[in-house]
């Protein structure tokens, strides 16, 4: 499992990337468990009222959150690819430049058995 980590603006988002032979997650809309890899992570986007009030990129705002997505992918580096977009495209939902945004991998240690 690699968690996928980026930041900007004073704060992070994370995502995990579930690898061939872990086991993904099984809620609804979840993708077939036949894909080797599925990557799951929150999307947000800023609103006019509601939302939860947050301070990123040194202005404060509302921001809303929508259910985690999950997809899969038949590669390892499709999959990373596809992840470090969304979290670019997720800062700049709030007006971050998705340049700015500073990604990292992580592998993630092991969930005992």
């Amino acid at each position: 499992m690699l968690l996928i980590r980026g930041s900007a603006g004073g704060t992070a988002l994370t995502g995990t990337l579930y690898e061939h032979g872990e086991t993904p997650p099984t809620f609804k809309g979840a993708p077939d468990e036949d894909a080797p890899y599925i990557w799951v992570c929150d999307a947000f986007y800023e609103v006019e009222s509601g939302g939860q009030s947050t301070e990123i990129g040194g202005r404060e705002l509302n921001v809303a959150f929508e259910s985690p997505m999950p997809h899969g992918f038949e590669t390892r580096e499709t999959a990373i690819d596809a992840a470090e977009e969304h979290i670019r495209t997720q800062f700049a939902r709030v007006g971050l430049d998705s340049a700015e945004v500073e990604v990292e991998v992580v592998q993630a240690e092991p969930e005992p058995q």
